[in-house]
């Protein structure tokens, strides 16, 4: 099992940049595949990006390509998200989820989540 804490998020301006942090804990961070996804209220949750195991493979969501990068350290246990040219609809609480197997944009294949950290853009 593994224990996921994100942080990084706040209240930017449009146009502005924030970089989320993904902190595992647990079983080695190396077996993971790893996604972060987002949720606006009243929403589901939305895939945002992943990324494999040893971070030579990434995938994103049309909506961020471009704009957003999936990285990850395995030697830190950390996965992150750098969010560059924000807009107000990426507005939402990002969480960070690991998965054993594979990797990918299907939710329902990550089997352990963070608790969320809240990214507030305004216009």
């Amino acid at each position: 099992q593994v224990q996921l804490v994100e942080s990084g998020g706040g209240l930017v301006q449009a146009g502005g940049s924030l970089r989320l942090s993904c902190a595992a804990s647990g079983r080695t961070f190396s077996n993971y595949a790893m996604g972060w996804f987002r949720q606006a209220p009243g929403k589901e949750r939305d895939f945002v990006a992943a990324i494999n195991w040893n971070g030579y493979s990434t995938y994103y969501a049309d909506s961020v390509k471009g704009r957003f990068t999936i990285s990850r350290d395995n030697n830190k246990n950390t996965v992150y998200l750098q969010m560059n040219s924000l807009k107000p609809e990426d507005t939402a609480v990002y969480y960070c989820a690991a998965r054993t197997s594979g990797w990918g944009h299907v939710r329902n294949a990550y089997e352990y989540w963070g608790q969320g950290t809240q990214v507030t853009v305004s216009s």
